[in-house]
């Protein structure tokens, strides 16, 4: 079998992209030639890598295996990469992180000083739900990944490096707002505007509803935390979310927090990648940056 480092790379591409076009492009290549050139490395392997069914592009079996180990080869060669900068006094290279939906309220901006001090790293952030994310950390896609709950079935390096508390919101002016304290059982007749089932915030209302007994009258589920927060704004219910969602403005016109019994939730920011694999340099100073600029945040 005879495949050239590129055309591991335009495989990749491909793989990651869904399209020969695309992963084309990426590589800086004219379409014709990422299809000759994928031509020549499905012969060498002997056996169909894809199939394009409507124009979609599907890896066979084989196809993913291969895709696979592509990704773990450019992977070491990139680390590898980033050692002989660090061991030549320079930090160059290529950061990948990926968050789940609520972390972009402030990842950006503990990544802003890290920019500034590191100019020439190129950094690719992934912004997805949390079922995306543990599908990007199972298929090892990253360098880095920020959750509030990782999976339990799979050996990571956990870090926890800010808290994530989740407060139950409601519409400016609710007739429950001027309250002290209030049990969850006075929401009984609310709807509860929900993240969709999987995600981290959903996860930890649950457990919370357990705890507390508690079953709402009705739910709607919605996919992201805007979405909620324009439905609570309009009467259509209340909602539990992370604080960091919420704008100071908001609060100030449109929403409130609600003084529930047992809020804000407790939930934690992590910081996690697989336990086997060999962080790079640029991960390692990014963690540790992460890590004292969260420190900092939380307490202003």
């Amino acid at each position: 079998m005879n495949i050239t480092f590129r055309q591991l790379r335009l495989f990749l591409a491909t793989a990651e992209t869904g399209s020969v076009t695309a992963a084309a492009r990426a590589m800086h290549v004219t379409q014709p030639t990422a299809s000759m050139q994928l031509r020549e490395i499905t012969e060498s392997v002997g056996i169909p890598l894809y199939d394009i069914i409507g124009r979609q592009l599907h890896l066979t079996d084989a196809g993913l295996d291969l895709a696979r180990t592509a990704r773990s080869i450019v992977g070491e060669w990139e680390a590898f990469e980033q050692s002989i900068h660090a061991m030549r006094g320079l930090t160059q290279g290529r950061l990948r992180v990926a968050v789940v939906s609520t972390a972009k309220y402030f990842v950006p901006r503990l990544l802003g000083s890290f920019c500034e001090h590191y100019p020439d790293i190129d950094i690719s952030l992934e912004v997805l739900n949390r079922d995306g994310v543990v599908q990007r950390l199972r298929d090892n896609r990253d360098d880095l990944y920020v959750m509030t709950t990782p999976p339990a079935d799979m050996a990571l390096e956990d870090q926890v490096f800010l808290s994530n508390p989740l407060v139950l919101i409601a519409p400016q002016g609710h007739a429950l707002s001027k309250r002290k304290r209030l049990a969850l059982s006075a929401l009984q007749s609310e709807r509860f505007l929900l993240r969709e089932k999987g995600s981290g915030t959903r996860l930890a209302t649950d457990r919370f509803f357990h705890e507390q007994d508690f079953e709402p009258a009705s739910r709607l589920e919605l996919g992201s935390n805007e979405a909620i927060k324009e439905a609570v704004a309009g009467h259509l219910g209340v909602a539990v979310v992370s604080r960091h969602a919420l704008k100071d403005s908001e609060l100030a016109h449109e929403l409130c927090i609600l003084p529930v019994a047992g809020t804000p939730i407790p939930s934690q920011w992590h910081l996690v990648y697989p336990k086997a694999k060999q962080m790079s340099p640029i991960a390692a100073v990014f963690q540790a940056h992460l890590v004292q600029q969260a420190q900092l945040w939380a307490k202003d």
